[in-house]
């Protein structure tokens, strides 16, 4: 694997990516007004990266972005691997590991997640205090020991104090509602039945994806502070379940970028 990043990370340097500061996960439907943001773009499909996966979802467009929002250096992933694509979890959160080695000192990350609390409503902001991992594999299960640092890292606080504040802190000057809660991983790709939701619920969660665990593992494993963002797209009460379509989720998605991305630029700009 370590070859493999060192490949990666020499073309993308060979390409025009020099010390990115701030790495950026954009996930199901919220990457275009962010990309807007960036000025001086360049960008570098996926399929070009050595070792990167491919994204296979039609809504994920499949491009790494790099250049300047607030005076600082990005580098934005336009789309995101999921388990339930085929990939292993060390293809997952390659990517992270590639934007680690290249420079980046805070990851970013974004997700389209179920809202199972009550007092949470479709279309609301969640910032990530905590996280339940229901996944079936592990990103750092039969990496070699020997070639990683920390194989055993501590997960009290899996996302970054210093990061959430300045979320809470922005989000707040700009009017903008943002709760905190506790994210839970599922493998996916179908939705959950009414007797899931209850289950997930009483374990303790706020709000289910399918998504952000690997990346936020990965980023803890190798040192670097992360926060996470879930818009909430859907409204999950067992009680009274609605079907809903992907495309009804994508929707919900876009209309609550233009917050998000608000959030993201201006902590962006006080990193």
């Amino acid at each position: 694997m370590i070859q493999q990043i060192k490949e990666a990370c020499d073309f993308l340097r060979q390409r025009g990516v020099h010390k990115p500061e701030i790495g950026v996960i954009l996930g199901t439907g919220l990457g275009d007004l962010f990309i807007r943001e960036i000025e001086n773009p360049l960008t570098i499909p996926y399929k070009e990266i050595p070792h990167f996966p491919l994204a296979t979802v039609t809504f994920h467009t499949g491009n790494l972005i790099y250049g300047d929002i607030k005076g600082k250096k990005v580098l934005a992933m336009q789309g995101r691997f999921h388990y339930y694509e085929g990939y292993t979890m060390q293809q997952i959160t390659f990517p992270v590991r590639v934007m680690k080695m290249m420079g980046i000192a805070y990851l970013l990350i974004s997700n389209a997640a179920g809202s199972m609390n009550p007092d949470l409503e479709k279309g609301d902001l969640m910032l990530l205090d905590d996280h339940i991992n229901l996944q079936p594999d592990n990103p750092l299960r039969g990496i070699d020991q020997k070639e990683w640092n920390n194989p055993y890292p501590d997960m009290s606080q899996p996302y970054s104090k210093f990061l959430n504040e300045r979320m809470l802190k922005v989000a707040g000057e700009n009017g903008i509602r943002l709760h905190a809660g506790v994210y839970v991983a599922v493998m996916g790709p179908n939705l959950e039945t009414r007797a899931e939701y209850r289950y997930l619920r009483r374990i303790g969660a706020d709000a289910v994806g399918m998504s952000t665990v690997p990346e936020v593992i990965v980023a803890n494993q190798m040192g670097l502070p992360c926060s996470a963002v879930s818009v909430l797209t859907d409204n999950c009460d067992p009680d009274n379940l609605k079907p809903v379509t992907i495309q009804e989720i994508i929707e919900v998605a876009n209309k609550a970028v233009r917050p998000l991305t608000t959030i993201f630029v201006n902590v962006i700009r006080e990193l």
